[in-house]
């Protein structure tokens, strides 16, 4: 992406009110309002099981800017675990290599958006793990081990089952308790 286009694309998403994500993935602006209940229970009952097997010197975050200039994609995960030290970064934006994983729960207005532009991003920009939830399809699904451009590993199970976390947490996630989305 030109580096000029991609400042004009910070300074205008910066500038939206509040309630509003907001994310760049190439020469595309991706906009989403506030997330639903079931959305904010689903990352609440996975982000608890993350919790105790969070590495020392990492905490979680959810919708941090993590910017990949050289991939023209800044994208804000509805959950991720940064080191504690980011704080002392300048700016806005985190690198995004310094990401542990990127939780997604996928909105049932754009799924499009976590199952095609961010499997294609998220590897690009560093992120050694991919977890989706789909409420719409009931799927749990883990991307690992990316190589620049894709994610060699993917692992789907269903509402109900568990699903393996790799190191450097290191647990079994139960997805018995997520709750599918309402027709």
């Amino acid at each position: 992406m030109n580096p000029e286009h991609y400042r004009l694309l910070e300074e205008a998403r910066r500038s939206l009110p509040e309630g509003y994500k907001v994310e760049l993935s190439g020469d595309v602006i991706v906009m989403q309002a506030s997330p639903s209940s079931i959305h904010q229970l689903n990352l609440s009952i996975v982000q608890r099981q993350f919790e105790p097997h969070c590495p020392a010197g990492y905490f979680p975050t959810g919708n941090s800017d993590l910017a990949s200039p050289g991939v023209g994609a800044v994208r804000n995960p509805d959950l991720t675990y940064l080191p504690e030290d980011v704080i002392d970064l300048e700016g806005h934006d985190i690198p995004a290599e310094l990401a542990l994983v990127a939780v997604e729960i996928v909105s049932p207005s754009n799924p499009d958006n976590d199952w095609t532009g961010k499997v294609r991003d998220y590897p690009r920009m560093g992120f050694p793990l991919y977890l989706i939830v789909d409420p719409r399809q009931k799927t749990v699904t883990l991307f690992s081990e990316p190589n620049r451009d894709r994610y060699h590993t993917r692992t789907e199970r269903e509402f109900g089952e568990r699903i393996r976390i790799p190191e450097p947490f290191g647990f079994e996630l139960d997805l018995s308790r997520l709750v599918p989305y309402r027709d």
